[in-house]
């Protein structure tokens, strides 16, 4: 792709460009510090709890709940999809009536399930995490360890009565995505894309106030059921937060309210409802995976440990890769689906071409850097207070996990786009549902290898597979693309990133020697420039390989900075 080619891009329609550019800047920046409040509640969490019993439950309580909120609430998901779709068509005045008479019937259907989930609250948490009720007598048998099946039994009581108090999110994230979708079709960006911080700050403030009363007392055994019952209302308060914060602007934009109103029957009512429920369910099969994943995960014997090494992890790889997704794909997008017509195919492949580079350029060499820095990572973050090393190894042994992964993660949802630009739901649907066979036969043969780290690896392989079954279609669809030369210019970036990686592994080994002979507060200062360091140092050999490949991306990437800094 030529550079003029780049600029008319940026320049053409300028002003639909410019919009655009301020509405994926928006996007970034809150997400960027959603992000942050998100990162800074981990690292509260894992102080006070480690690996412990209560964050453990939470984990398996929080699946069914977090689905919802995910599913329903989240941005981009069915509920805010649908309601934008329709919305943005219709004039202000008929808004109000559609959004309140959605609200009532979700708000219904939502409390019926959120009632359902209080009373079966024991069966499905055995659906959840079927290893925590294993019969005692089978995991004696099995040679497991008393003091690990009192965890386990704790473990289990523990989240059943988080989940419980858990349940009403389900009606929150009904609310929550709706409110989503009403606002972004009043052309408001910012809350819905910061509101996750409100989450943040209510588990925080939970997190200090228990701290605040009960000191090192949370640690003790007696105390893991107060403590799991405090991050569950902690986590419910946040949700409400949630709603609460943008339902004034909602009614303030003219969008309706939370009121009772049952005009049902209106058109626009049953053409939300027609986009929402096919949506949800396809939506829902993605999320199927993480349920699969701690169903595996709760047969490992501390089982609480691994899900939580599981969600300290994520969130360290989930940080950086849902910032860059944001930045490549809500421009991207919009690309995709202007070139869907045949005589538009070749730049449509060069657009293809354009966000799988920009995504090798920027998840490989993170993704080296992580797994090479996975421990000292990991330690910088987390280990303080109930964080202790051994915590801190299982947690990089995860984060290595999850970090090889990145570029297939971010790679596959670019082709997803592109699918769904092309009018095509089906094949990624189809995939997905093949997805969840593969993910279960992966997850019963590496978590035996592997425990947590293996769990992780299975999805990473789903993805592998994944991206290729979308390249082969895609490359059926637009009459062959030359993926030939596409994977070569990708296995030179890889191999890039390896060099890099192993460079910074070296450098911070090399610092890290004199790092033990430091008091606390001067080798945490040590240890955060060190990486700092290796990290500059690996993604500078990492640069100078890259230039040297001539890579177009990189040439129009550059010139696009240089035009923007010389304004």
């Amino acid at each position: 792709m030529s550079g003029n080619e780049e600029e008319e891009i940026i320049e053409k329609p300028q002003s639909a460009k410019r919009s655009l550019l301020n509405i994926a800047t928006i996007v970034a920046v809150a997400t960027l510090l959603s992000k942050i409040f998100g990162l800074l509640r981990q690292v509260a969490i894992a102080a006070a709890f480690g690996n412990g019993t209560a964050y453990g439950a939470y984990n398996f309580a929080y699946v069914i709940p977090g689905f919802l909120l995910i599913l329903l609430g989240g941005i981009n998901g069915p509920f805010h999809s649908a309601i934008v779709s329709v919305l943005a068509k219709r004039d202000r005045k008929e808004v109000a009536i559609i959004i309140e008479s959605i609200t009532t019937l979700v708000t219904g259907c939502l409390l019926v399930v959120s009632i359902s989930l209080v009373i079966f609250a024991e069966p499905l948490m055995h659906l959840v995490a079927p290893g925590l009720f294993v019969p005692e007598a089978d995991m004696l048998a099995k040679g497991i360890d008393i003091a690990v099946i009192q965890n386990l039994k704790i473990t289990k009581d523990i989240a059943i009565q988080q989940f419980q108090i858990m349940a009403p999110m389900a009606v929150l994230a009904g609310l929550v995505g709706i409110g989503f979708g009403a606002l972004n079709a009043a052309d408001a960006y910012w809350l819905p894309s910061v509101s996750p911080i409100f989450s943040s700050l209510t588990v925080l403030i939970g997190i200090g106030g228990l701290v605040l009363t009960m000191g090192n007392k949370i640690l003790l055994p007696e105390n893991a059921m107060l403590g799991g019952a405090v991050l569950a209302w902690a986590t419910l308060a946040g949700a409400v937060l949630q709603w609460l914060v943008q339902l004034p602007v909602q009614i303030k934009s003219g969008m309706g309210g939370f009121k009772l109103r049952f005009d049902f029957q209106r058109p626009e009512v049953k053409e939300v409802l027609r986009i929402m429920i096919p949506a949800t369910f396809s939506s829902g099969m993605l999320q199927i995976n993480v349920w699969t994943d701690l169903f595996f995960a709760s047969f490992i014997p501390n089982a609480a440990a691994a899900v939580s090494a599981m969600g300290y992890a994520g969130l360290l790889v989930q940080t950086p890769l849902g910032i860059l997704s944001n930045v490549i794909l809500v421009p991207l997008f919009p690309v995709l689906s202007k070139l869907t017509d045949p005589e538009n195919w070749d730049e449509l492949k060069q657009r293809i071409r354009q966000g799988l580079m920009l995504t090798a350029l920027t998840m490989l060499p993170l993704s080296a850097l992580m797994v090479a820095l996975a421990l000292p990572i990991s330690q910088i973050v987390y280990e303080r207070y109930a964080f202790d090393n051994e915590a801190s190894q299982l947690t990089a042994a995860v984060l290595m996990a999850y970090s090889v992964g990145m570029f297939v993660y971010l790679g596959r949802d670019i082709l997803v786009r592109v699918f769904y630009a092309l009018g095509d739901g089906d094949t990624p649907f189809k995939i997905s549902i093949a997805n969840i066979f593969l993910n279960g036969l992966f997850d019963y043969f590496l978590v035996q290898k592997f425990g947590a780290p293996g769990i992780i690896l299975a999805t990473v392989s789903v993805n592998v597979l994944s991206m290729i079954a979308m390249l082969y279609f895609l490359d059926r669809r637009l009459n062959g693309m030359p993926l030939k030369s596409w994977s070569i210019t990708i296995l030179g970036l890889t191999l890039a990133s390896a060099i890099a990686g192993g460079a910074s592994w070296m450098i911070y080994h090399f610092l890290s020697q004199s790092f033990a002979r430091m008091s606390v507060v001067a080798r945490f200062g040590a240890e955060l420039g060190g990486l700092a360091i290796a990290s500059a140092v690996g993604l500078t050999i990492f640069g100078a390989i890259a230039m040297q490949m001539r890579i177009p991306e990189i040439s129009a990437l550059t010139h696009q900075i240089k035009r923007r800094f010389s304004r």
